[in-house]
């Protein structure tokens, strides 16, 4: 599954203006794309929501070769209930430990020469304290899972990643399409997985005739199929296709088409000033406390 790679991480984020502090100057991560739809997603790329929402690509650098965030804004929504599904992201960069520092972001120790900074929503991110690489920070993802040897199975057997380390003591496995990309750590937290209404997804892309394939082998086997193949728009962009998968504690996973992906996710110049209009013109705060109401709390 060599042709497999690992993409992004979709954090819903409720302020999206401290979330862009925290991931442009405290990580130091640059805004490679935005995009502002004024209808939910039809694969819920946005949660359960059906108003007009934005999502924003940040990350160290070219979403070929890197593995990014995905900031998806409701303009509805003020505030998400964390679970205990997402257990954070790990990143090597000692500039990302200065910046926080700098900035009075909190930070705390997580180990020797580890340090953890909380992302707006309480997103768990793990700093390490060495030069960051020219390759991508980005080393890990962490999930909670409940039965270890469960859902090894189903990410190895089922969707063709590599066990690349096991560990008996801290019941954790740590896979990857290729040893070179972002690593997917599972931890077993011995309970079940509880995904508030802040859960996350991870995407990864393959060729697009391993898409139907891939739906068929989920039907096979009785696993849960969220979205079954279906093409997605971006206005003025390359179209999608999509299969959104559930795996067996839950945690949603998107698989795209790599092929057409490539094309939607070019790097955009003006990233980071479209941003910064959404921003400057998103009155929905003033509009609430102008009527005496509050965001919804998710």
């Amino acid at each position: 599954m060599a042709l497999r790679r690992a993409l992004h991480f979709v954090f819903k984020v409720g302020d999206r203006g401290r979330a862009a502090i925290f991931f442009r100057d405290v990580l130091g991560m640059s805004v490679l794309r935005h995009e502002e739809f004024e209808e939910g997603c039809k694969a819920t790329c946005n949660g359960p929501y059906d108003g007009k929402w934005s999502k924003t690509m940040v990350g160290f650098g070219s979403e070929d070769d890197h593995f990014v965030a995905e900031l998806t804004y409701n303009y509805g929504i003020g505030e998400y209930r964390l679970g205990n599904d997402f257990l954070g992201l790990t990143l090597q960069s000692s500039q990302a430990i200065s910046n926080a520092r700098r900035l009075g972001w909190p930070l705390s120790e997580a180990g020797e020469g580890i340090y953890l900074a909380e992302a707006p929503g309480g997103y768990c991110f793990y700093l390490l304290d060495k030069e960051q690489p020219q390759t991508d920070p980005v080393q890990k993802v962490s999930l909670a899972v409940s039965d270890l040897q469960h859902s090894t199975h189903y990410w190895s057997n089922l969707l063709g990643m590599q066990v690349l380390e096991s560990s008996s003591e801290k019941k954790s496995v740590l896979l990857a399409f290729t040893d070179s990309q972002c690593k997917l750590e599972l931890c077993d937290i011995g309970g079940p997985v509880d995904h508030g209404t802040a859960f996350g997804r991870i995407a990864f892309s393959c060729p697009r005739e391993q898409l139907p394939e891939l739906e068929a082998l989920m039907k096979k086997e009785n696993q849960k199929i969220l979205t079954p193949l279906v093409s997605l728009d971006t206005p003025g962009k390359a179209t999608v296709e999509v299969v959104i998968l559930a795996d067996p504690d839950g945690h949603e996973i998107c698989f795209v088409g790599d092929e057409a992906f490539r094309q939607l996710s070019v790097m955009d110049p003006t990233g980071n000033a479209l941003l910064d209009k959404a921003m400057e013109v998103d009155k929905s705060n003033e509009w609430f406390a102008k009527h005496n109401k509050q965001k919804a709390c998710a």
